[in-house]
């Protein structure tokens, strides 16, 4: 038996101004998240890129082409309920950091994350006073209780839709300082690219793998892809 399909049923999305907001209806008709949340979102730029991608389907729904409808509904339905704890989980990346932990060798490896890891490390210290340590290899080392308070902090601060983009940021490089980066306003392609290092050195020495090269294909798109978002949430 074939897997039941949504099929279109308007024929024109439209934005919708709120009180406290905009919404996207079809046909008059509201968008709700999978929860049945009434969805209103805080600016008119990211209403009218979710309008864009409900008017860009064709007569099958395909929600993996709407990362920003999957965005809003992540926002209203899992943020929303659960804000407290889910800036607190994002915030303990903090006390992990990819980028404090370093290769002991070859030097080039290790040349190549200090050129790249080492200044963002410095913007942290920088920008929110977090001096975090680096080690060598993956035995976990205890950072600076202050420079992880201050980390925590700044993150506990966001909004539920700007820590929508967050998790995905930081979930997707295993690194809050890239992901606070992100949300600074910093380039994402520049820092995906950072939070590659490893894994782009490898390649170079014995190639690259079809099967991986692709999964990782998703996860850049996918980062990249919070940041159009974000650039939305914050175009007012």
């Amino acid at each position: 038996m074939s897997e039941w399909k949504a099929k279109r049923f308007w024929k024109t999305a439209e934005v919708e101004v709120l009180d406290g907001g905009f919404t996207v209806r079809l046909d008059g008709r509201p968008v709700r998240t999978p929860l049945k949340t009434q969805i209103t979102m805080p600016t008119r730029a990211l209403a009218q890129g979710v309008a864009q991608e409900w008017q860009a389907q064709g007569d099958v729904i395909d929600p993996l082409s709407m990362p920003l409808m999957r965005a809003v509904n992540a926002t209203l339905d899992k943020v929303v309920p659960q804000q407290a704890e889910v800036a607190q989980n994002l915030g303990d990346y903090g006390g992990s950091d990819l980028l404090c932990y370093r290769a002991a060798g070859p030097e080039s490896l290790v040349a190549r994350q200090a050129a790249a890891w080492d200044p963002m490390l410095d913007w942290a210290d920088e920008r929110f006073g977090a001096r975090l340590i680096v080690t060598q290899g993956v035995i976990p080392v205890d950072q600076p209780a202050n420079a992880t308070e201050a980390l925590r902090a700044h993150v506990a601060a966001l909004t539920p839709w700007e820590l929508t983009a967050l998790s995905e940021f930081v979930t997707l490089t295993g690194s809050l300082i890239l992901g606070l980066a992100a949300m600074d306003g910093q380039a994402p392609d520049g820092l995906w690219t950072c939070s590659r290092v490893d894994e782009d050195w490898q390649a170079e020495q014995w190639g690259a793998d079809e099967e991986e090269a692709t999964r990782i294909a998703l996860k850049r798109a996918a980062f990249l892809q919070a940041g159009e978002y974000l650039g939305l949430l914050r175009a007012g």
